[in-house]
């Protein structure tokens, strides 16, 4: 792949190494990580992007993820779909090298966050963290929370979530006139119910709630209409 005499960078001599190393059927994930380790894993798994959501890292992430472990082809968890619910929010959310130092390790964590589910997927996860790496730091919380609000929000028909300022804004599939009142009622009036181009919305004031608790809150009242 190179002339003889052809002087190589440590980059590229590492890649190389890589490629010798790992040539049995099914290594594309391992090659993966250890691409991850020499570029380094910054930029894709540490505050860089992770440190606001608007930056994409989090879909980004799942995203290589997913195309890696199929590449592995011997791993077979499946991760929730991609793209169910969005998330546009400023929010400190990532794995601090200083907490988990191994890129294998920390891209594992990863994993188990985005499948989380359940509140009780949340608590296992939770449990995990602590016992294998200490207590969590609130930008690994801020993960786990994302992840489970991303799912509930799904449930409940909302598939975008959008911050501006102060200001939470939701995008729903439907919402219907009887909703507006008990909406208003649960989030102590500070939601607005508009419509744009065919789009439904939500726009929730966050009133001196951090930008994940007015999306609890909200999440919370539109289950709260589903049988409404």
């Amino acid at each position: 792949t190179f002339r003889e005499d052809k002087q190589l960078t440590e980059i590229a001599y590492r890649r190389l190494n890589a490629i010798r190393e790992f040539t049995q059927f099914g290594s594309g994930f391992q090659i993966a990580l250890r691409d991850l380790e020499i570029r380094g894993a910054g930029n894709i798994l540490g505050a860089q992007q992770h440190g606001h959501m608007e930056a994409v890292g989090y879909d980004m992430y799942l995203q290589m993820l997913s195309e890696a472990i199929e590449m592995n082809g011997e791993d077979e968890t499946v991760l929730p779909e991609k793209n169910d619910c969005s998330i546009d929010i400023t929010v400190d959310a990532h794995i601090p090298e200083d907490y988990i130092k191994s890129v294998k390790s920390r891209i594992s964590m990863y994993k188990r966050i985005a499948a989380i589910e359940t509140e009780e997927d949340a608590m296992d996860v939770i449990d995990e963290f602590i016992d294998r790496f200490g207590d969590m730091p609130k930008c690994v919380q801020g993960l786990v929370d994302i992840a489970q609000i991303r799912h509930r929000a799904a449930e409940n028909g909302i598939y975008e979530i959008r911050q501006k300022k102060d200001k939470i804004i939701f995008y729903v599939k439907n919402i219907k006139p009887a909703h507006i009142s008990l909406l208003n009622q649960l989030l102590y009036k500070r939601a607005f119910i508009g419509a744009d181009k065919g789009k439904q919305y939500a726009i929730v004031k966050t009133a001196g709630h951090s930008a994940i608790e007015t999306i609890i809150d909200t999440v919370r009242a539109f289950e709260a209409c589903k049988d409404v």
